[in-house]
């Protein structure tokens, strides 16, 4: 099941960012931006999404940006990793961009090598590479189908 995120959720949100992404510090030399997000914000703001299956299992943060909904972060706990759960997290926020009638955006670091070949089998293009906040981020996009 997947459902909005409660208050009651951050600490399983922050604590499954911090294991998915602490394996990336030492390829980028920092921690990854979705270690120091604000998730209690993101969730009063309705943006973050969880995986629950009367465990939590992972969880998502998507949002409209005007022409696009940008998917911003995807993380799955050490316990669902190969169970799909991180595609149905990403088929969600796919099934909203289509509603609203957009594409879904999204970016990885340059560094997490695995992310770059993940996307383009899912059917997301690549679109872009820059440099912001001190990341060097690979965009890509699905347009809706």
């Amino acid at each position: 099941m997947i459902r909005p995120a409660t208050p009651e959720d951050e600490a399983a949100i922050r604590a499954c960012a911090i294991a998915a992404y602490t394996p990336y510090i030492a390829r980028m030399g920092r921690d990854p931006a979705p270690m120091s997000a604000d998730y209690a914000a993101q969730i009063a703001q309705g943006v973050v999404h969880v995986a629950y299956d009367g465990a939590f299992l992972g969880f998502i943060t998507f949002y409209d940006e005007g022409p696009h909904i940008l998917l911003e972060n995807v993380a799955v706990t050490e316990a669902a990793r190969g169970r799909g759960t991180g595609r149905k997290l990403i088929a969600f926020c796919e099934e909203a961009a289509r509603l609203a009638g957009k594409p879904v955006q999204l970016y990885t670091n340059a560094k997490m090598t695995e992310n770059l070949a993940i996307y383009p089998r899912l059917g997301y293009a690549m679109i872009g590479e820059r440099v912001e906040n001190g990341f060097h981020r690979v965009y890509f996009q699905k347009n809706p189908a």
